[in-house]
């Protein structure tokens, strides 16, 4: 966990803070996506993202390092087994924070804080594909289009009275 910051906590002590941002993890990790104040999202963001780092090294110390902040074995299997992998080749953000308005009853400003969808080579490739057939199609409707524009610019050009081909 970080080091807390001077002044003032989320809610509390450091310790509740410490324990705030390990549920709020848990949570994300657990489920994905999470809908909070903007403050704790950004206090989470530097813990979460760590973590995935953690992950990302796979070994038994890193596990343990990460099972003290996140005490549920199940999320923890899921964060080295599922999490961790997507994000292989990937070197860091690995959470996104998008602002949603404030909260209701209080007029709390709320984010929703999910994980990053990484593309693995495949997809990536697929997608380069498509795009790559996309704009092929694109340039052969255009040279279509233009090709009958000059044909009609022609047919216009000739005399109205010269039938002769």
């Amino acid at each position: 966990m970080p080091r807390p910051a001077k002044g003032a906590r989320l809610g509390g002590s450091a310790a509740h803070e410490k324990l705030l941002l390990a549920n709020l993890a848990k949570s994300l990790f657990e489920h994905g996506r999470i809908t909070t104040t903007e403050a704790k999202a950004r206090r989470l963001r530097p813990v979460a993202e760590r973590l995935v780092t953690k992950a990302k090294k796979g070994d038994i110390h890193n596990r343990r390092l990460v099972l003290q902040t996140i005490t549920d074995k199940s999320v923890v299997h899921t964060l080295f087994t599922e999490i961790a992998p997507r994000y292989e080749n990937r070197p860091g953000g690995y959470t996104r924070i998008t602002k949603i308005g404030n909260r209701r009853g209080d007029n709390a400003p709320m984010a929703v804080i999910e994980l990053v969808e990484a593309l693995t080579v495949q997809q990536n490739a697929v997608g380069e594909a498509e795009a790559a057939t996309k704009r092929a199609v694109k340039e052969s409707s255009t040279e279509e289009t233009a090709k009958a524009e000059q044909a009609e610019v022609v047919e216009d050009a000739k005399p109205e009275g010269d039938e002769s081909k």
